[in-house]
């Protein structure tokens, strides 16, 4: 086979890698937005608030990167339930969610950004792993394992969110929540409680994508804005709501911005993408599998 089928090969399957670590960082905002109809700016800054929680945990105490994350993800869930609850009580409860609700998240996405700079200064930051460096091969097919480790985390968190959104009463909510909120009370289920529990799942879904993302790549704290269009490009192009839509969608993103840059350049590469996206909404506006 010659080198340019290699490096075809090699440029799809680490496109695919890619679009799974995409998916693990678009699940909270195919959560807040795509299930809650809440356009949490914020996100991108959970994220790296993971990220940092996985340096602190894997350099100071030692502790794997992702496991760093995975103990503290009752902290960030409990901040996602409190986070819901003044946004309610500030704007969705006197219905001005609109722009002074965005305004909300923005403020929050500053706040962070500025706190993490004190703290942590501009400089970039990195964990050390044992699957952070290094490839696994086979035959001609060079799979690293710094993103094969977030595209199978991606992957799981995807599933089994599936599987609990699906067969659990509290799950099912959720998806019914922002489309009948009375039906729900005649369940004897409350509205709020159930965008509570799920702005958590939001939050607590974005710091274990932030465990991700420090694996894939140093992180200082101003780099969460550049996945602010891009986790709701996914959301918006699998279809608000659907979990298989934005792993398609993550997946088609990440394998679209790899080939772009494999033979074009990088700088190609968002362009590139973010075409796609446009093609597909203006042929199906619901999204891949949107209703």
């Amino acid at each position: 086979m010659d080198a340019s089928a290699d490096l075809l090969i090699n440029a799809l399957i680490s496109g695919l890698l890619l679009g799974g670590f995409y998916a693990a960082v678009s699940v909270g905002v195919a959560i807040s937005f795509g299930m809650l109809d809440i356009v949490n700016i914020a996100h991108p800054a959970v994220i790296l608030l993971g990220s940092y929680v996985a340096f602190i945990g894997n350099t100071v105490f030692g502790i794997d990167p992702i496991l760093a994350t995975v103990i503290t993800l009752p902290v960030f869930y409990l901040l996602g339930m409190v986070a819901y609850q003044v946004y309610y009580v500030a704007f969705e409860r006197r219905d001005d969610q609109s722009l002074r609700g965005l305004s909300f998240f923005f403020g929050i996405l500053f706040i962070a950004e500025v706190g993490l700079i004190l703290s942590f200064g501009v400089d970039y930051r990195s964990v050390q792993a044992w699957y952070v460096s290094g490839n696994l091969n086979l035959g001609i097919i060079e799979l690293p394992w710094r993103l094969l480790v977030p595209f199978l985390l991606g992957m799981a968190m995807v599933v089994g969110l599936q599987l609990y959104l699906s067969r659990t009463f509290i799950g099912r909510a959720i998806q019914a929540v922002a489309q009948d909120q009375q039906a729900l009370r005649l369940m004897a289920a409350n509205p709020t409680k159930i965008k509570r529990i799920a702005f958590g799942l939001s939050f607590a879904t974005a710091a274990l994508g932030g465990a991700a993302l420090i694996i894939i790549q140093p992180v200082e704290p101003s780099i969460g804005r550049e996945y602010i269009g891009r986790v709701f490009a996914i959301c918006v192009l699998g279809g608000l709501g659907s979990f298989p839509g934005m792993m398609i969608a993550a997946v088609t993103l990440g394998i679209v911005e790899n080939l772009t840059a494999t033979f074009f350049g990088p700088s190609w590469a968002p362009a590139v993408a973010f075409g796609v996206l446009l093609v597909t909404l203006a042929v199906r506006p619901s999204g891949i599998l949107g209703r």
